[in-house]
């Protein structure tokens, strides 16, 4: 088998080398990049040669690219980089980067010209003063000619054990049979339309399944697109699969799934492992957290390049999963870091899984490592209907002027600061402004100002040039700042009618101010995400969106920027009617007119069915102050029947004790918020929860801020959708997540209450579960 790779892709594998570093130094953007080149090849004579098409073979390695140039007058090829600020802010593992390509470079223009010696240059090019350094060296073509087969000696035997893991992890996954005794209900169903999506001619393409709990998506979604992935026909097989979740606790149950196919994989007649990495959040396995990310401030960033290889090598050697616990124990005994070698080792997992973020986000890894590798990716959304909610946030940029504050109080008073300063200043001034020109807590606009862009972009340049002479620190409040304002100007750039740009008043710096004009917060408010995961999904082989609830299903292939051909799927339900009993409370109203009203009948309603059927009940409500009431009256009413709340801000361990009260013995009802904690992704199987009550519609709050986004949905997607689109669809469909914390397996049995008069509208039932049958 012969390889092809880059001289880029070749050296970033081989010959960095230093401290991990991570502190933020300005660089040049790609179009400063490209325009760098030029300028500096404009500067030659008219016999330097350009963009130099170079090639090269190593045993079965063929190593090709294009050098930035070639003099041959002074017989000396140039590697050209650009850079802002001081030389000295070029990173050591950079630098070694830079010097391995040209070194390779030169090697084979030694051999393509028949040069003994060649002497080699790296140019940088301040792209702020346009100054050029130069390093070079004369070296003999037998030195370059080692060098290189050094870094393709190293690279090819990473190679050969990369191309034979694949060929064996193939011909396994070929042999490899359903890991279960027999699919259950629904599970073959879901398992054959994620294999045909995977399976298919052309990349791009997209699956919804609807498919209720019990009949084990994660295992029947992976085990199909596992399938998939060997070559067939001479066509190219997935290299990954990345398994996407929107919370921890979907990490767990995918790596349980894949640890029963590696149990399968690992008993056949040529026995294979997958390797499945498990990527967790930095905050979580972070062993420095005080320290910041280079090799001065933390010693798992110190050498970090020197000690990879051997990490690597040491992961590989391993035959359990990399877990956070399993990563760490090589990370630690190599003494790097954790996170960025589950970073590195993504490039030889054959599945990953990691949160949503990781591929669909503005700086997504996983995304970015695709497109670069040009890779082949199944997509695994489990959960999706949380995509649309935290896709928002993804592209959502909020500007608060008290950071705007914070940061002209942290400006240093020294001369060199004074750009910064004025700048600052000069936004203060246009944000000013803007909240006297607004007497309205919140107001949308159709544009982001051109005076307050201008602002920004003068205080984002003012920065980009200080940090060029003088790097800020995380942490630093001007720092912090730069960051928020470089991704609302980005976000500003890319605004369409699929966003808001909107102002709200949020307080005052000091009791003293209260007179004058009030703070505000600036918002460019992604309301259809659309735009920004088209890309993401076209960018993979398939993906492959699934959950409980994703209906109506032109609500989410609109608003997930999903292709208008995308199938929907609903998968047959294991449960039946008799298991649960659904009853519609219609003669309460709900609406926050009739609050006060329902609060004694929603109490005697839950004591009677609990004295009915003593057993672990939910009971779940709008806000906390809808909470706090009725359990006020049901502690008035009825004080015998045991009571347990959630409340704002609960934390794990809090948390886990709202749940430990769900035993198989126990007797009580746990009061909770719709959309919290405690509405989905909670499985309390058995006694452990017998029946709910749902005191809510669901619907979000009826506010600006809403009726804004209603707009957007209006005049995205036409007349009439907007309402059902911001308010009924995301409301039902946190009722019917929350409802399904009842019936968790096939022998369960419980009861559910949806409490309000509109249960007995058509287009409300229509939004129920197709296999619930709906009582009064």
């Amino acid at each position: 088998m012969s390889y092809t790779v880059a001289v880029r892709a070749l050296c970033e594998f081989t010959a960095k080398a230093g401290d991990l570093d991570l502190r933020y130094t300005p660089a040049p953007s790609a179009m400063e990049g490209i325009a760098g080149h030029v300028l500096v090849q404009s500067r030659r004579h008219k016999e330097y040669e350009t963009e130099v098409r170079l090639s090269g073979q190593y045993q079965d390695l063929q190593v090709r690219g294009r050098a930035d140039g070639f003099d041959p007058q002074l017989v000396q090829l140039e590697e050209i980089k650009t850079y802002r600020g001081k030389i000295e802010g070029i990173r050591e593992h950079h630098r070694a980067l830079h010097l391995a390509q040209a070194k390779v470079y030169g090697h084979l223009l030694c051999v393509e010209r028949g040069l003994t010696q060649l002497r080699v240059a790296l140019v940088y090019l301040n792209v702020g003063t346009g100054e050029e350094t130069v390093f070079s060296e004369m070296l003999e073509s037998s030195d370059l000619q080692t060098f290189f087969d050094d870094q393709c000696a190293r690279f090819l035997s990473w190679a050969h054990s990369e191309a034979a893991h694949r060929e064996q992890r193939d011909t396994a996954l070929t042999a490899l049979r359903f890991p279960m005794e027999r699919f259950r209900t629904g599970q073959r169903e879901l398992a054959v339309a994620v294999y045909r999506s995977a399976r298919a001619d052309t990349s791009g393409q997209c699956l919804m399944a609807q498919a209720s709990t019990g009949i084990g998506k994660t295992l029947g979604t992976i085990f199909p697109m596992l399938k998939a992935a060997p070559a067939k026909n001479e066509v190219k097989g997935l290299d990954k699969l990345f398994f996407l979740t929107a919370k921890g606790t979907g990490h767990a149950l995918a790596l349980d799934a894949l640890k029963t196919v590696n149990a399968q994989l690992e008993g056949q007649a040529s026995p294979c492992r997958l390797r499945v990495l498990d990527v967790q959040a930095r905050d979580k396995v972070c062993e420095y957290p005080e320290s910041a990310c280079h090799g001065d401030s933390c010693p798992l960033a110190k050498g970090f390049y020197d000690r990879l290889p051997a990490a690597r090598t040491a992961a590989l050697a391993q035959t359990q999963p990399w877990d956070a616990q399993s990563v760490r124990v090589v990370a630690l005994e190599q003494q790097i870091c954790p996170y960025y070698l589950a970073q590195e080792l993504v490039r030889w997992s054959d599945v990953v899984v990691a949160d949503y973020h990781y591929f669909y986000d503005t700086s997504a890894m996983l995304y970015a490592l695709t497109q670069a590798e040009q890779w082949k990716v199944g997509v695994l959304v489990d959960e999706a209907h949380n995509l649309l909610e935290r896709a928002r946030r993804m592209y959502t940029a909020e500007l608060s002027q008290f950071a705007l504050a914070d940061a002209r109080k942290a400006v240093g008073v020294e001369p060199s600061s004074k750009p910064v300063r004025d700048a600052l200043d000069r936004l203060h001034r246009v944000w000013h402004a803007m909240n006297n020109s607004q007497e309205e807590e919140f107001k949308a606009y159709d544009t982001v100002p051109s005076a307050l862009l201008g602002a920004l972009q003068r205080t984002v340049s003012a920065i980009t040039d200080a940090q060029s002479d003088a790097p800020m620190m995380p942490g630093d409040l001007v720092l912090g700042f730069y960051w928020e304002a470089q991704h609302f100007l980005t976000l500003a750039e890319e605004m369409g009618k699929h966003a808001l740009f909107d102002l709200s008043h949020s307080g005052h710096t000091a009791a003293s101010d209260r007179a004058r004009t009030p703070f505000s917060t600036l918002c460019i408010r992604n309301v259809i995400p659309a735009p920004y995961l088209e890309t993401r999904h076209a960018a993979a082989q398939a993906s492959v969106l699934f959950s409980g609830t994703l209906s109506p299903s032109d609500f989410y292939r609109d608003t997930l920027g999903l292709p208008e051909e995308t199938p929907w799927i609903e998968v047959e339900s294991p449960f039946k009617a008799e298991q649960l009993s659904v009853r519609a409370t219609t003669h309460i109203s709900t609406r926050y007119r009739d609050r006060e009203r329902s609060l004694q009948p929603i109490a005697d309603l839950v004591a009677e069915q609990y004295v009915r059927q003593p057993g672990n009940y939910l009971c779940f409500f709008s806000s906390f102050d809808y909470l706090q009431k009725v359990a006020e009256s049901v502690r008035l009413a009825h004080p015998e029947l045991p009571i347990w709340l959630q409340t704002p801000s609960m934390d794990e361990a809090s948390r886990v004790a709202f749940l430990s009260k769900f035993t198989e013995q126990g007797r009580g009802v746990g009061f909770a918020v719709l959309g919290g904690a405690f509405s989905e992704g909670v499985d309390l199987p058995g006694e452990r929860l017998i029946g709910a009550f749902v005191a809510t519609l669901g619907l979000p709050q009826i506010n600006p801020v809403n009726e804004q986004m209603k707009g957007v949905m209006e005049r995205y997607f036409g007349q009439g959708k907007g309402y059902d689109y911001t308010y009924l669809y995301p409301g039902l469909r946190k009722v019917v997540q929350a409802a399904g914390r009842v019936i968790r397996s096939e022998e369960d049995r419980g009861v559910v209450f949806l409490i309000d008069d509109r249960y007995r509208r058509r287009e409300v039932r229509a939004l129920l579960p197709g296999w619930w049958k709906v009582g009064t």
